[in-house]
């Protein structure tokens, strides 16, 4: 094999060289970032290896660093991205501008349900891009209604009319839109019922959540590393531990309007919404009179192994927002109103230019009929068990990993409190496989539900050489 040098993850600066009882190249650091102007090549040898990093950052090609600092220049940089561009995809697959292969176990954030290069997709979006892109909401399209039907028709019915017959739906181009205008719908909601001068304004919202950017989502995310620098943020907003009953009871009072909360959190670091914790907010929403708003951004869509997350509980919601898979990447969301909400709704309460467009709403039917498929539903099922259960062999080899929990195709991998994620994060993706990270030190993923057991298998095998590599590092007492 060829030596190869690469600059080291900002996890690795100041360490030189990795062992273990295997063969494991030394690897020795360039510079202490990301800026490169050396090419190195990889021997094909290396690449088949999955135990050897093979997609190196310091082999970006020159001509990848140029554009980088190119558009460096007009990009606001609100995200740290490594030094590399990806040119196309085709299922769970990514490539780099140099032909690199990559394992997309992210998804562009749970997003691309069906995969990269989709030819149904394609057509589609080629079709409808020679017909019409665009028209406002001041006049119909033929795609939206049909679609609206289907959503509608999936949903499972509640008691007191919830997701019943009458419910409507407003299609919009993002979670964070979806969750805003939930959050208008239920702050109405609490004006139309308030007795006489009685205040029914406040929301109620849970720990670890994420429900968006957007002042009013992010007065409901309580996170400070995204509220502080924003603040003050929208009044009425209080927020209890996540899967406490009794904080929850106490928090949703007379003059709560709505809850809002998510059946699995995805950000917050993959956590599941017992199933009593989702019962008791029911109870106590009936009986204040407040609306209970799923938030199924990322678990909703078949993610979870059924279309909706709420499934696996039988827990029925006024609201549901929905947005991530719904077009397989073309921005849409969409708020599901049941009848109660839906009616007290009037022409001019909210609005949007872009939302419900042609393009997205014809997109966004065929794919939601491809992803409500049984059987579809069955291999994310499938694949899932597939997927929580190797990461649990997995983990039960190395002291790193403290849990695996999860369900479908949403599953998170918690490290130990002295492990840094973004060692992870760099390791894999060197290796060719892309994982992202969630709170409280999770490793998500959330791959194209289009995943295949071999794409399985080739993953853990190099979560099990990452995690080598970082238990080698960590045991020479640089961590």
């Amino acid at each position: 094999m060829h030596t190869c040098k690469r600059v080291v993850p900002a996890a690795f600066r100041g360490f030189t060289s990795l062992s273990r009882p295997r063969t494991v190249r030394q690897l020795t650091p360039l510079s202490t970032t990301y800026s490169h102007k050396r090419y190195y090549s990889v021997a094909q040898e290396e690449v088949d290896d999955l135990s050897q990093p093979s997609h190196l950052d310091a082999a970006t090609h020159p001509s990848t660093h140029a554009r980088l600092a190119s558009d460096a220049q007009y990009l606001l940089a609100l995200y740290p991205r490594p030094n590399l561009i990806f040119s196309h995809g085709k299922g769970p697959h990514l490539y780099d501008l140099a032909g690199r292969e990559y394992l997309d176990l992210a998804a562009g954030i749970a997003v691309n349900a069906l995969g990269h290069g989709d030819e149904e997709v394609q057509q589609i979006v080629a079709d409808q891009a020679g017909k019409l892109i665009h028209l406002s909401n001041l006049y119909h399209n033929e795609y939206a209604g049909n679609f609206a039907k289907d959503l509608v028709g999936t949903l499972k019915v509640g008691d007191k009319g919830r997701m019943g017959k009458g419910t409507k739906v407003f299609f919009c181009n993002s979670g964070t839109e979806a969750n805003e205008a939930a959050i208008k719908f239920i702050r109405k909601w609490g004006k139309h019922t308030a007795a006489s001068g009685a205040s029914k304004h406040n929301i109620v919202s849970f720990g670890n959540a994420f429900h968006g950017r957007t002042l009013g989502a992010l007065s409901a995310t309580p996170s400070p590393k995204y509220q502080a620098p924003f603040a003050p943020l929208v009044p009425g907003f209080s927020n209890v531990p996540y899967n406490n009953i009794e904080a929850a009871k106490a928090a949703i009072t007379e003059e709560t309007c709505g809850v809002i909360v998510e059946p699995v959190q995805g950000e917050g670091g993959i956590f599941e919404g017992a199933g009593d914790f989702l019962k008791a907010i029911r109870e106590r929403c009936d009986e204040v009179g407040a609306l209970l708003v799923f938030d199924e951004i990322q678990s909703g869509l078949g993610r979870t192994g059924k279309l909706w997350a709420y499934e696996h509980v039988g827990v029925v919601p006024d609201i549901i927002s929905v947005a991530k898979p719904l077009a397989n990447g073309i921005p849409i969301g969409a708020v599901l109103l049941s009848p109660h909400i839906a009616e007290i709704i009037k022409p001019g309460d909210h609005g949007t230019t872009f939302g419900g467009n042609p393009l997205a709403t014809r997109v966004g039917h065929a794919v939601f009929k491809r992803i409500s498929n049984p059987q579809f539903l069955s291999h994310v099922q499938e694949l899932g068990s597939y997927l929580k259960s190797s990461c649990e062999e997995l983990a039960s080899s190395t002291p790193l990993i403290t849990e695996v929990r999860g369900v479908g195709l949403m599953i998170g991998m918690q490290l130990r409190d002295s492990v840094q994620p973004q060692m992870f994060v760099d390791l894999c993706r060197e290796r060719g496989v892309l994982v992202i990270s969630a709170g409280n030190n999770t490793i998500r993923l959330v791959p194209p539900l289009v995943l295949q057991k071999g794409d399985v298998d080739k993953a853990v095998k190099v979560f099990e050489d990452v995690l080598g590599e970082m238990e080698s590092y960590i045991a020479s007492g640089k961590a």
